[in-house]
């Protein structure tokens, strides 16, 4: 099979097309084809060697949707997404034409999404929902703002937590763009800058939002903080501009803030594939919606896809078989 793969660190130039062996299935897993698969800015990173666990030499790629060709006469021929943490780090990842997967890892695909769509879902909306729904616990009526909400992930936090019922506030530094679904869900929306905190407060009587899903972190965790209500929850997943942050602990405890990080990494296919399951619903009702695809790249021009998200191209870049 064609697969691109890196045996050194480095620019999306290290990247080379190469044959493989085609996986076989056995007892405990089952062999995808893969139809497309998404380019999320933590694959490039992977290949820059931002992440200690990589095991070279490397297929790279997290997020895919596919059709199983091989596997359990109950499973041949269904159409199947996934994502996982491990999926092009310590094990071969899903920018290949083909992908051995755990039997546990097989997740059948919303009907109302094609494959490219599909392959854009994993890593930001199942940590949307890990951050939201299990860890936040967010309910219907509560209030959540989202900084960030312009990005992937912050839009995936948008549409599943208004379908959750919530009121939603988008926290960003400009306007989300009119044709994302996000922009058409927000409640309302905050800009960024110093007077973040007393518009938000102002929009919610004083108090402030029930949940913060702070996507930007780093420079923005500060923020985050004096956003959220007296006993809120405040969601952590990133650490742009800066890793080490300050903070006034005695304002942190008086507000009795809960604090709590999200990792998805952490999830291998395996894992990730209830919540992957969980998300069908809500695709398939249209509660939620599929992301705008920037581009499409053939498996041969796979490099240039890699480029494009190096240089923060808006909208998901996605390969296709």
């Amino acid at each position: 099979m064609k697969a691109i793969q890196f045996k050194t660190f480095g620019q999306p130039q290290v990247l080379e097309i190469v044959d493989l062996p085609t996986p076989q299935a056995d007892a405990d897993s089952a062999v995808v084809q893969i139809k497309a698969a998404s380019v999320n800015p933590s694959d490039v990173k992977n290949v820059s060697g931002h992440f200690e666990h990589t095991v070279l030499p490397r297929t790279p790629g997290r997020d895919f949707s596919g059709v199983v060709v091989d596997g359990p006469p109950a499973w041949l021929g269904a159409e199947v997404w996934g994502t996982g943490g491990d999926i092009g780090f310590t094990r071969d990842g899903t920018h290949a034409e083909f992908i051995k997967i755990p039997l546990t890892a097989l997740s059948r695909k919303p009907a109302t999404l094609s494959h490219a769509q599909a392959s854009a879902i994993g890593v930001s909306f199942v940590v949307a929902w890990l951050g939201t729904v299990e860890y936040a616990h967010l309910q219907a009526g509560e209030t959540i703002a989202v900084i960030g909400a312009g990005g992937a992930v912050g839009g995936a936090v948008v549409q599943i937590a208004k379908a959750r019922g919530a009121r939603v506030i988008g926290v960003d530094r400009h306007p989300l763009s009119a044709d994302t679904p996000a922009a058409r869900l927000l409640d309302e929306y905050v800009p960024l800058d110093e007077n973040v905190t007393a518009r938000l407060k102002a929009l919610t009587g004083g108090a402030g939002a029930d949940v913060v899903y702070d996507t930007v972190g780093g420079v923005a965790f500060q923020t985050a903080l004096s956003l959220v209500k007296r006993r809120g929850r405040v969601l952590e997943i990133s650490a742009t501009g800066q890793r080490r942050v300050e903070f006034d602990l005695i304002d942190f405890y008086h507000n009795e803030t809960q604090l709590l990080g999200v990792d998805s990494a952490k999830l291998g296919v395996a894992e990730s594939a209830p919540l992957m399951t969980a998300l069908v619903e809500g695709f398939e009702s249209g509660k939620l919606q599929g992301p705008v695809i920037a581009q499409e790249f053939p498996l041969e021009r796979a490099r240039e896809a890699y480029e494009a998200v190096a240089a923060g191209a808006r909208g998901r870049i996605v390969i296709t078989m």
